[in-house]
């Protein structure tokens, strides 16, 4: 679909969902009142990346702990609840999320029809490695294979001896696809060598991950290609968002495509909230154009990306994240004026030869100026070989390039 045709469509059901949430939920009518906001004033979409404020995760938390246990926010009556999720709560109370039925199959379709982008296929087997807990990725991808037609195996993870026995069903059914995380999937290659299996022998065509960063990293996405033979494609945003492979690589691009007809996706300067053009960076803004029961409407991401215009090299037209999702907002410090994110470190490490796996990150201030300390630990050869000196200079150079300052 041309962009401007789709816009068009994406307008009025922003117009539809805004009204629906603002007779149904107190929350939204409140903060809208308050903002000056009222759903008749939504003429274009500059109207509503504008007039309309952003929430946050402390927003719904609020919500939750003013009325629980799910919120003024909730649309529909709690007998229709259908299934509960929600966040572990590490950091503070959890937040539910309660999904109804007709959302669950929303959900369902979504997840189908972007896995049907990535090349699966009715009667590919999809083995889900990730824990089936509070965890949204999980239930996601198995009702997205399942509405798919494919051949869910719903392994799990997490459990001791799990993973040896993960990669025994990896070699005896040679699923099509594997869902997990990225370091997981870089895990199960340690563990099948030692199990003295080669992760070729799985036979994937497919690996999708979310949860964390790491698909889009190209140092990382090549080891996991390399390692299996398959192609490496990313997804995911946010839990509260589902169905959250919104953002998600097709089956011929590297880039994240946002199905902006599923969720309605700004990329967004983190402290005006307005839209940054394409081409730089920014925190994606989410709402929900077919979630009836907690429907998300401008749900602030704090999350790093950059996006550009479509189409993408698959032919789509929406627009995409060349980098994936690269970072957290408030991960980042300021190191001489610039700013600086872990993940960026994380990439350029990654990339090295002779990277072993672990780093620190120290800042310090002598005098005027911070200074960035990187220790970095190579691989064994690195200090058999007495070549210490020259790891050290590489990723120097390799840190000063990717962040412009002295390291």
């Amino acid at each position: 679909m041309p962009p401007e045709s789709r816009n068009r469509a994406i307008l009025e059901r922003l117009r539809q969902v805004v009204d629906y949430a603002y007779e149904k939920a107190p929350f939204y009518r409140r903060k809208w009142d308050d903002a000056g906001f009222h759903p008749s004033q939504l003429k274009t979409l500059e109207d509503f990346e504008t007039r309309v404020p952003v929430i946050t995760k402390q927003d719904l938390r609020a919500a939750q702990e003013e009325t629980p246990p799910f919120g003024d926010y909730l649309c529909i009556p709690e007998e229709e609840v259908h299934h509960i999720h929600g966040t572990s709560g590490t950091t503070g109370n959890p937040t539910a999320f309660a999904v109804s039925r007709s959302d669950w199959d929303s959900i369902a379709n979504a997840h189908a029809r972007v896995m049907w982008g990535m090349g699966l296929r009715p009667g590919d087997m999809v083995f889900i490695a990730s824990v089936f807990s509070l965890y949204m990725g999980s239930w996601g991808t198995l009702i997205g294979s399942e509405r798919l037609g494919a051949v869910s195996f719903p392994f799990g993870a997490g459990a001791p001896g799990m993973s040896a026995r993960a990669v025994h069903w990896l070699k005896r059914m040679k699923p099509a696809a594997f869902y997990g995380t990225p370091s997981y999937a870089l895990y199960l290659d340690e563990v099948a060598r030692d199990e003295g299996l080669d992760p070729r022998e799985f036979e994937l065509r497919i690996m999708f991950f979310s949860g964390e960063p790491g698909a889009s990293i190209p140092a990382i996405r090549d080891k996991i290609r390399e390692a299996y033979g398959a192609r490496v494609i990313d997804s995911g945003t946010m839990a509260e968002i589902s169905p959250w492979m919104n953002a998600a690589g097709s089956h011929e691009s590297k880039s994240m495509l946002l199905w902006q007809d599923i969720v309605y996706t700004e990329v967004c300067d983190p402290k005006t909230f307005c839209r940054v053009p394409f081409g730089e960076r920014g925190t994606p803004v989410y709402t929900h154009l077919e979630r009836t029961s907690q429907p998300m409407i401008r749900l602030l991401s704090g999350d790093l990306t950059l996006w550009e215009e479509g189409p993408s090299s698959c032919g789509r037209s929406y627009p995409c994240l060349p980098q994936g999702i690269f970072g957290r907002i408030d991960d980042a410090f300021t190191i001489r004026g610039e700013n600086v994110y872990p993940s960026e470190i994380d990439a350029v490490l990654s990339g090295m030869e002779d990277y072993g796996g672990e780093h620190r990150i120290i800042i310090t201030r002598e005098g005027a100026m911070d200074e960035l300390l990187v220790q970095v630990e190579g691989k064994k050869k690195v200090y058999e070989k007495e070549e210490v000196p020259e790891f050290h200079r590489k990723a120097e150079s390799q840190l000063q390039q990717m962040l412009g300052i002295r390291t």
